[in-house]
């Protein structure tokens, strides 16, 4: 979508990219006008319509929804900014109102230029009577609505909520919402029925977010299942449907620049050179991969380089013929305990909770399948191990993104991305000469599914040894991969590579961009006893 916007005798188009959870936010779009119109990125901003109607947060997408934007920008008004950085935005507005009064009074009197930001402490604690208030309105919400008693018994039986209950109570607590506080509720309000909820259901709440809700509302990206439902419910009724999509960004994935704590020497230069040629002769292991750590450095600024990484495989033939590479360069990457954090706490934490979970789910054939690994009852079938790790895929299926080109694809289809299989005797090169281009995807060669001899990553069409014996380490090589060659996760499989990424290997916990149904999903495990 494009948006016109004036400031003094200059006018331009700024481009507002459509995510999966909407448009860009308020303050992406802040920062794209100071790019385009050559401010300082310190400067502040005053937004108005052409009636002169100020445009702030709370309105600018329900504005873009409506179609023929244009935005008066100005530097020159006083402006008092409020920033609802975190889960104190509606205690601000609940609390003492006359600080903000007196806040506003202060800010005209004093330069043109002046700007005041309220400090606040991130790390301050909600008050009793907050959190009592917010429980109480979601209590008395869902005692008051059709379906609101049962969602109510099915947490006091079970500790948590499935998917069905979860969306009949975001929308019964969006319906209200909008009830009482019209077609776009402000900030603190929302914030405070996203408090509510966790306050009301504590197994609900997702240790790793900052306050706990973000699944629910997140004040400072506008996500969240109340943000996705208050949407939903604007589209119906707007004047204009959204128009063009693009792909959403992923923060903190594989593809993120990030330092590493070296422990050895790194070779440079004509040292470098020699060491890489050494390689591709040496028959010594041993050399191989002492060789490979000296050199790490300089692959991973090879696999950073766009033109140079699809090169990697072909300057570092090694790979292909030496098992244990890709382990030994995400350890040098992450260290030796997140290394090992998939395959100590799979087996005994991840995967009976994932099994109880798709038990209490809907399910499918497919569903049914992988499940029946677990009894040995399906002689066609994935091992129990690596069944677990494909049910995940069905707890986390694909999204749909907008009016892309590309339909959304099934949960099933999107297992075909994980892993695939070869029967033994099949050759591997003319399997690998049909592939189409794509993302890692882990092989499986065998006489049968769950009796697996020889495991490969596929990558850039090349088949890599993996050192693993079993499916479940077969798949911590698959993922490890993505980093140490630097490659975007699968789009259809985002979700389900982020939650491993963050939730079971800790990786960027806090930073990477995840979905409400990855927390959510988080939430529901680390509250579930088994």
């Amino acid at each position: 979508m494009l948006v016109k916007v004036r400031y003094g005798e200059s006018q331009k188009y700024v481009k507002v990219a459509e995510t999966e959870e909407g448009y860009d936010d308020f303050n992406t779009f802040l920062q794209k006008v100071l790019e385009k119109l050559g401010l300082p990125l310190q400067t502040e901003l005053h937004l108005t319509d052409e009636s002169g109607t100020e445009v702030d947060a709370d309105v600018f997408d329900e504005l873009l929804q409506a179609g023929n934007l244009t935005i008066m920008v100005s530097t020159e008004q006083s402006t008092v900014v409020l920033q609802d950085l975190s889960y104190t935005s509606f205690e601000s507005h609940m609390s003492d109102t006359s600080s903000v009064s007196d806040a506003s009074t202060s800010a005209v009197s004093v330069s043109s230029d002046a700007t005041i930001i309220p400090e606040r402490d991130s790390g301050a604690k909600r008050s009793h009577s907050d959190r009592e208030s917010a429980r109480e309105m979601v209590r008395d919400v869902l005692q008051s609505k059709p379906g609101g008693e049962k969602i109510l018994h099915e947490y006091d039986k079970s500790k948590t909520l499935m998917d069905g209950a979860r969306r009949q109570m975001v929308n019964l607590l969006v319906a209200d919402m909008m009830e009482v506080h019209g077609r776009i509720p402000p900030t603190y309000v929302r914030t405070k029925y996203a408090l509510g909820i966790i306050t009301l259901f504590p197994c609900l709440r997702d240790p790793y977010s900052k306050n706990g809700y973000e699944h629910y509302y997140d004040a400072e990206s506008g996500s969240g299942y109340l943000a996705w439902r208050i949407k939903t419910v604007q589209r119906s009724t707007a004047v204009q449907s959204r128009r063009c999509s693009t792909s959403a960004t992923y923060q903190d994935g594989p593809k993120s620049k990030r330092d590493f704590l070296l422990t050895c020497k790194q070779l440079i230069g004509e040292e470098c050179c020699e060491a890489i040629s050494l390689m591709k002769h040496s028959a010594d292991g041993s050399v191989v991969k002492e060789k490979m750590k000296a050199t790490f450095q300089y692959r991973q600024a090879l696999v950073r380089d766009q033109q140079g990484s699809s090169t990697v495989l072909d300057v570092f033939p090694r790979f292909l013929d030496t098992p244990g590479l890709i382990d030994q360069d995400f350890t040098m990457m992450f260290g030796e305990e997140a290394s090992g954090r998939f395959l100590a706490k799979w087996p005994t934490f991840f995967q009976p909770r994932i099994l109880a979970d798709c038990k209490n789910q809907n399910s499918n054939e497919h569903v049914e399948d992988l499940l029946s690994a677990q009894q040995n009852s399906n002689e066609l079938g994935w091992d129990s191990d690596l069944s677990s790790i494909l049910l995940l895929v069905h707890l986390l299926p694909p999204t749909s993104k907008g009016h892309k080109k590309n339909a959304k694809i099934s949960s099933y289809q999107a297992v075909n991305h994980v892993v695939r299989y070869l029967r033994i005797g099949t050759s591997v090169e003319t399997f690998l000469a049909r592939l189409e281009p794509g993302q890692p995807f882990l092989l499986c060669v065998g006489e049968q599914k769950n009796n697996i001899q020889r495991f490969y990553v596929i990558v850039d069409h090349k088949a890599i040894p993996c050192k693993a014996q079993t499916s479940l380490a077969a798949f911590d090589e698959l993922f490890k991969a993505h980093f140490i060659f630097s490659v975007n996760y699968h789009e259809s499989l985002n979700s389900f590579y982020t939650f491993i990424q963050t939730t079971v290997f800790n990786i960027d916990v806090g930073s990477a961009k995840e979905c409400p149904r990855v927390k959510e999903l988080r939430a529901r495990f680390l509250h579930t006893d088994i």
